[in-house]
C-alpha cells in the first residue's frame, strides 16, 4: 500500500494507492470520522462488478449504505443529473453527516463531487475511482463540476474529498481503450514536471500496456505526487501554477465539445490536444522539434489518436474562448519548453493556431 498526502491545511486528505483493497473500504472510511449513512454513486456496469461487495463491506463496518445509479457517459454530465441525485438523496433524507462514495470514471467522480459540495451547502464525499484516467487525474484535487452545451465543465466548484481510495485491481476489467485514454494523462505528467517519469514509460510501456501490478502501483503513485504537489502550490488556480495540469486540455476540450463528446474518449482528445500544443509550441519557437516528436511518437505507441480530421478553426477558437484558462479575453495555452518543464503562453499568434487546428 501507498499513502501520499495532499496537504491543504483543514481541507488534507490521504490517497491511498494499492492491490486488492476494496474489501477494507468501510474501515478505511471509519478511520476518518464518517458515519451512519452513506450513498455509493455509481452506474449499472459499475455496480455490476463492484457496488455490491462494497454495499456488503459498508455494512460490516458499520454504515448504512444505499446506491444511486445514473447513466453512463460524458453526455450525461449535466445538471440534469445532479437533480436527480439531489432528489434521491431527499428521498432518503440525507443529512449533513452523511457522506457520498463516488465509485467509478471521471464524469462519476465529478458529478459526484459537485453535488457533494452543493447538497445542503456541503456533505463529506470519497473518491473510489475505477478507472485509469480518474485515479491519476480526475479523482484528485477537488474539481468538480459538469458540462454545459456551450463547453466542458463551464459549471462547478472547487471542493475536496475526504479520502481517494486507489484500487489498481479495478484495472483488471476495464476496456483497453478506456485504459489507453489513461495513460494520455499520465504522459502529462512526465511532460510538464519529469522527464525522468517520462523516460520510464518509454522504457516500461510494454509492461504497463500488459498490466504489470508493479508498474501500474509505480504510474499510478508518481502522477498522484505530482498532481499533488501542484495543487499544494495553487488550489484553486488563483497564482496560476495549478494551470500547467491542463497541458493538452484546451484544445483537447474544444475537440470533445465539436465532436459532442460522442467520438473521443477524454483522454484521447487530451492526446490530440497535447500534439497540437507540442506543435505550436514548435511553430512558436519555444521547444525544438524534437519535443514534439517525442511525444507524438509515445502517444502512438500507446496507441492513442494523435491526429484527427480538419476542424474549422474558427469554431475551434470561439469554444477556447470560453474555456476556464481564459483571462481578460486571451486564451492561455500550456506549452512545452522541454520535457518536464511547460510555459503559460497567451502571447500566441491567431495564424499559428489556425494552422496548427486545421493541419493535424
Amino acid at each position: 500500500m501507498e499513502r501520499i498526502k495532499v496537504a491543504l491545511d483543514d481541507r488534507s486528505y490521504d490517497i491511498i494507492i494499492c492491490s486488492d483493497c476494496i474489501k477494507d473500504t468501510g474501515n478505511y472510511i471509519k478511520d476518518i470520522g464518517l458515519k451512519d449513512k452513506i450513498c455509493i454513486v455509481t452506474n449499472q456496469r459499475i455496480n455490476n462488478l463492484y457496488g455490491k461487495r462494497i454495499t456488503g463491506y459498508l455494512k460490516k463496518a458499520g454504515f448504512a449504505p444505499f446506491s444511486i445509479l445514473i447513466p453512463d457517459g460524458e453526455r450525461y454530465k449535466n445538471l440534469k443529473t445532479v437533480s436527480d441525485i439531489y432528489d434521491k438523496l431527499i428521498s432518503y433524507k440525507i443529512e449533513r453527516n452523511s457522506s457520498l462514495i463516488a465509485l467509478g470514471g471521471g464524469v462519476i467522480g465529478d458529478i459526484t463531487g459537485f453535488a457533494a459540495a452543493t447538497y445542503l451547502r456541503g456533505i463529506p464525499y470519497i473518491q473510489m475511482p475505477t478507472t485509469l484516467l480518474a485515479q491519476v487525474d480526475s479523482s484528485v484535487g477537488g474539481k468538480t463540476g459538469v458540462d454545459h452545451k456551450k463547453g466542458k465543465n463551464l459549471i462547478g466548484a472547487f471542493y475536496q474529498p475526504r479520502l481517494v481510495l486507489i484500487d489498481i485491481n479495478t484495472l483488471q476489467s476495464l476496456p483497453k481503450r478506456e485504459f489507453r485514454a489513461g495513460m494520455a494523462e499520465i504522459v502529462k505528467y512526465g511532460v510538464i514536471a519529469d522527464e525522468g517519469f517520462l523516460n520510464y514509460l518509454e522504457e516500461n510501456l510494454e509492461d504497463i500496456l500488459s498490466l504489470k501490478k508493479d508498474r501500474l502501483l509505480h504510474i499510478v503513485k508518481r502522477s498522484c505526487e505530482i498532481k499533488a504537489r501542484i495543487v499544494e502550490k495553487d488550489e484553486k488556480e488563483i497564482t496560476g501554477k495549478r494551470a500547467i495540469l491542463n497541458f493538452g486540455h484546451t484544445f483537447g476540450h474544444a475537440i470533445e465539445t465539436i465532436t459532442g463528446y460522442k467520438k473521443y474518449k477524454h483522454g484521447e482528445a487530451v492526446a490530440i490536444g497535447m500534439v497540437m500544443a507540442s506543435k505550436l509550441a514548435y511553430r512558436m519557437n519555444i521547444c525544438d522539434v524534437h519535443v514534439y516528436l517525442r511525444i507524438k511518437r509515445l502517444l502512438n505507441r500507446i496507441g492513442l489518436p494523435t491526429e484527427i480530421e480538419r476542424l474549422n478553426s474558427k469554431e475551434a477558437l470561439k469554444i477556447m474562448e470560453l474555456d476556464k484558462k481564459v483571462s481578460e479575453g486571451k486564451i492561455k495555452f500550456i506549452l512545452p519548453k522541454r520535457i518536464g518543464e511547460v510555459i503559460i503562453s497567451s502571447n500566441w499568434k491567431i495564424e499559428d493556431v489556425k494552422k496548427v487546428v486545421e493541419n493535424m
